[in-house]
């Protein structure tokens, strides 16, 4: 479980659009204490006007004096994306709460790794690369977009050289992933971030290639119906208090109307910070964080979007 992390304010000293919609935002403490240590994978929640949170994945190199966000305008933003790319210049104060990561590297898990990155997915999974580098390991990035709309591309030449491969889609690179797939040795570890369609692409293929795979997503599940569609009840050991949660509302919001507070911010299963230890009870997953592996073990849940999948279950709050 990630802690709980304090607000820092930190001042825009670098601003460069990729495109219009489309920007890296460098980032420097606005007081005397350095920015909190973060590993590859980590993201950070930017507090906006009108109690807007959005997260963005920090850039790496992790051991930076100085933060980096990449910034994507969102078809269908409600305001969070557009306030960034609009309001946001040169030597405005941003509010950060962070950072958190649920999408960890780990350089000692398998002797070689595989990183996928399509579009924006590429700023989490730079930082991976680079540790994979530092660590001595053997691995390969692979990063996938359109002309123009790629970032960091001459950054990520210098430091990899021939281990990035680029599939920019209007010189013909399509990134076959059955090919790709198919070639990779039984101990490779393969990290990917990226649109929905890639990352499930990939998790997909993965899992009939036996091979190990992790991904962060940065849109929410379709959400299908409901393991368990009747009410249940929802016990909280700590206080003892026992609450009901009716089909049409969250957990979450059942809890907060109940006087119980719970760290949360997207409130649509993609950032994790409302995971809560499940002490008891089957549980219907339905965030885009935890692996295959983490809900079998199901010892967390997130309660913005996740539901019992039984009459009864018991949480650690």
């Amino acid at each position: 479980m990630n802690p709980i992390a304090s607000d820092v304010d930190v001042r825009v000293v670098s601003r460069t659009a990729v495109s219009d919609d489309l920007v890296v935002l460098e980032l420097a403490p606005q007081g005397d204490e350095p920015l909190p240590a973060w590993e590859p994978g980590a993201h950070v929640d930017v507090l906006q006007p009108g109690g807007l949170v959005r997260q963005y994945s920090l850039v790496g190199p992790a051991g930076a004096q100085r933060w980096r966000l990449g910034v994507l305008r969102e078809p269908d933003s409600r305001g969070g994306s557009t306030w960034m790319l609009d309001q946001v210049a040169e030597g405005t104060v941003l509010r950060l709460a962070g950072p958190r990561n649920h999408f960890r590297f780990d350089a000692a898990a398998h002797p070689r790794a595989v990183f996928l990155a399509g579009g924006i997915g590429i700023t989490p999974i730079a930082a991976m690369a680079d540790a994979a580098a530092s660590a001595g390991i053997d691995y390969e990035l692979h990063y996938a977009g359109h002309e123009g709309r790629m970032i960091l591309v001459d950054e990520l030449r210098e430091r990899h050289g021939d281990r990035l491969v680029l599939h920019v889609s209007e010189r013909g690179g399509r990134l076959d992933l059955e090919v790709l797939f198919g070639a990779l040795r039984a101990d490779t570890g393969v990290w990917c971030c990226g649109p929905l369609r890639l990352v499930d692409a990939a998790e997909q293929i993965a899992g009939a290639h036996g091979v190990a795979f992790a991904a962060e997503r940065f849109e929410p599940e379709p959400l299908t119906a409901p393991v368990w569609d009747g009410p249940f009840e929802v016990e909280l050991e700590y206080s003892g208090m026992t609450v009901e949660v009716a089909p049409d509302r969250s957990v979450l919001d059942v809890l907060e109307e109940s006087g119980v507070f719970v760290l949360s911010s997207c409130r649509e299963g993609t950032c994790g910070t409302c995971e809560t230890p499940v002490i008891s009870g089957e549980i219907d997953h339905r965030d885009s964080i935890l692996s295959p592996s983490e809900r079998e073990r199901s010892d967390v849940m997130y309660v913005c979007v996740s539901r019992a999948a039984c009459p009864r279950i018991v949480l650690g709050l």
